[in-house]
């Protein structure tokens, strides 16, 4: 099972390199300083021993003055060399995440609903910013940094094997006892890892929801429960982190020691071979050097392999949402500048979990420029008509048409572009009026949507805002109305002039004195295109060309609003006498 495990992560491994491609030549450049300094740093103990032995012995001053302006050159040469090396695999691994940030958020906008549906938007946020940000160290601490250490290692062994091959053994006695502590280390911190990973995305899907929920928290009273559900996470997430800095606090002092031991024994063994003759006075002055530059990178090395770990379950969790296909297949090929809006329904069936059917051999037809309305009781299907009809979800049985093509052999943007959805519970972003309205479209001019706003009966009340259509929305447009936001809503679906519109209880939750005002926009709206209009206040709809009445997933009535009021016993009469009768009442 681990041979596998390591394959895998291999394969990870590859899949992140891959990410390097377009910048292959600064890839090249930070792997060829990594090969250069290897051989640079261990210049500096030879000079040292070459100092003592060749120039101090023999009271050379000259050529010790010589040696030590060499000695301080190497020093700056290093110095400029691991600045370049450090600064190019840094850039590197920015420039990597810039890229692969852009293709998850990509990636993201064009999953199906469904996977938002099920998945929470703390654990998106997380892949995009969190895991992303991780997967940087593979190539600013990780393989070229592991690559350098290596060849730094191997480097100094082999000079301290042509200075004394028996003093380097006796300074490795220790290395078996440091190879089977460095791998403890790194499976030990390579579980806690996967831990905190886990940890930080189910913290950062809590926040995000209760945040964006802070007005149900606060109007149930719930603050101390929320409270105490985020003080078991955050006690969870802090757990994981201490444990794999319990790790680090016992590994690092048991490289001290063994490095300490190393040292001991080169100085007992050494001492004895210049006295005896076999070992320089050079070569034991250097050999602390070399062994600092010798554990120094072991040390290291395990917690850069944990790094290059870290990075690689990071990377792990973004190629899986990258490699989630629950995307709308996209195959169409028609692309219409203009659709006419005949809209057809034959027989369909849809169900968001398989085989339990929301939609139940469903059929109609909209006319081109016809308004249809839609009524119905909660979890009667109003809404998931609109939502299959714009493709968010694909249907089972039955096919949409619209122009006579199924939709499915429309480009997906091209058809979307085509159709505009007002929806009762209005998202603006954090951006200005103009900025929301136009989605920051720059193809859409202001004159334009002034122009629509004045058609509204928008204009008026943007106009009375500090800074008019440059007023600063907050996030949500928390400081507007639900009547101001829904005709921003209404002047964002005009200027992008489509040719099918579907309002989705745009009026539900408008006061009576804002409804003659949103009813005028309506109106406007609908000129001229074929429309879709679903509504609890049937007062608004009874100027439509038809009205369909739905009921547990299926047409129950269909026709307009005056041939349905004569259908004695029927749904839609007995809905609309309900209301007028609260109306009289009220």
């Amino acid at each position: 099972m681990e041979v596998n495990k390591n394959k895998f992560d291999f394969y990870l491994l590859g899949r992140v390199l891959a990410l390097a491609k377009p910048y292959k030549l600064i890839f090249i450049l930070a792997g060829t300083l990594a090969v250069v300094n290897a051989p640079i740093a261990t210049l500096r103990p030879y000079l040292v021993q070459v100092m003592v032995d060749d120039y101090i012995f023999h009271n050379d001053l000259a050529g010790l003055t010589t040696l030590a302006f060499i000695f301080i050159a190497v020093l700056f040469l290093q110095a400029i060399l691991q600045y370049l090396f450090i600064y190019s695999s840094s850039w590197l691994g920015q420039s990597v995440i810039k890229d692969l940030r852009s293709k998850v958020f990509k990636h993201i906008t064009s999953l199906k609903l469904s996977y938002f549906d099920t998945t929470p938007i703390g654990t998106s946020t997380t892949r995009t910013i969190n895991d992303i940000e991780t997967i940087n160290t593979v190539f600013s601490q990780g393989v070229i940094t592991i690559v350098a250490d290596i060849l730094t290692l191997i480097t100094v062994l082999v000079i301290m094997f042509i200075t004394s091959w028996k003093l380097t053994i006796i300074c490795l006695t220790v290395m078996p006892f440091l190879m089977i502590a460095s791998y403890v280390f790194k499976e030990k911190v390579k579980a806690s890892y996967q831990v905190v990973r886990t940890q930080i995305s189910k913290m950062n899907a809590f926040l995000q929801e209760r945040i964006t929920g802070m007005r149900i928290v606060q109007i149930f009273n719930a603050e101390q429960d929320e409270m105490e559900k985020f003080k078991e996470i955050n006690r969870e997430y802090t757990g994981a982190n201490l444990n794999s800095i319990l790790y680090y606090a016992i590994f690092f002092p048991v490289v001290d020691i063994l490095s300490a031991a190393s040292l001991g024994l080169m100085v007992w063994w050494g001492a004895r071979g210049v006295l005896g003759g076999d070992v320089s006075l050079g070569a034991l002055i250097a050999f602390p050097i070399y062994l600092n530059m010798l554990f120094r990178p072991i040390r290291l090395l395990a917690d850069k392999f944990n790094t290059l770990q870290m990075g690689l379950v990071a990377s792990e969790r973004v190629f899986t949402l990258l490699d989630t296909k629950q995307k709308i297949e996209d195959k169409g090929t028609l692309k219409p500048a203009k659709l006419k809006g005949d809209i057809r329904f034959e027989n369909v069936h849809f169900a968001y979990i398989e085989r339990d059917y929301v939609l139940k051999d469903i059929s109609f037809e909209i006319s081109a420029g016809d308004t249809l309305a839609i009524c119905g009781s909660t979890g009667s299907g109003k809404t998931t008509i609109i939502n299959i009809l714009n493709r968010f979800y694909e249907i089972q049985k039955g096919k949409i048409k619209v122009d006579g093509e199924d939709i499915r052999s429309y480009e997906l943007n091209t058809f979307r572009e085509r159709v505009a959805i007002v929806l009762q519970d209005v998202f603006l972003f954090s951006g200005t009026v103009l900025e929301n309205i136009t989605l920051r479209d720059e193809s859409i001019k202001e004159e334009e949507v002034i122009k629509a706003a004045k058609m509204i009966g928008a204009h008026e009340f943007i106009e009375k805002l500090p800074g008019g259509y440059s007023y600063e929305v907050m996030e949500r447009g928390a400081t507007l109305s639900m009547g101001q936001r829904q005709l921003i809503s209404f002047v964002r679906a005009l200027v992008f002039d489509p040719d099918i519109l579907i309002l989705d209880e745009a009026t539900s939750s408008i006061d009576p004195e804002t409804e003659s005002v949103i009813q005028y926009a309506i109106e406007k709206l609908i000129e001229k295109r074929t429309s879709i209009i679903i509504a609890h206040r049937l007062s608004t709809i009874r100027h439509a060309d038809n009205i369909m009445v739905l009921n547990k997933g299926q047409i129950m009535e269909f026709g307009p609003h005056s041939e349905l009021l004569e259908i004695e016993g029927g749904h839609y009469k007995e809905l609309y006498e309900m209301q007028f009768s609260q109306t009289i009442e009220g």
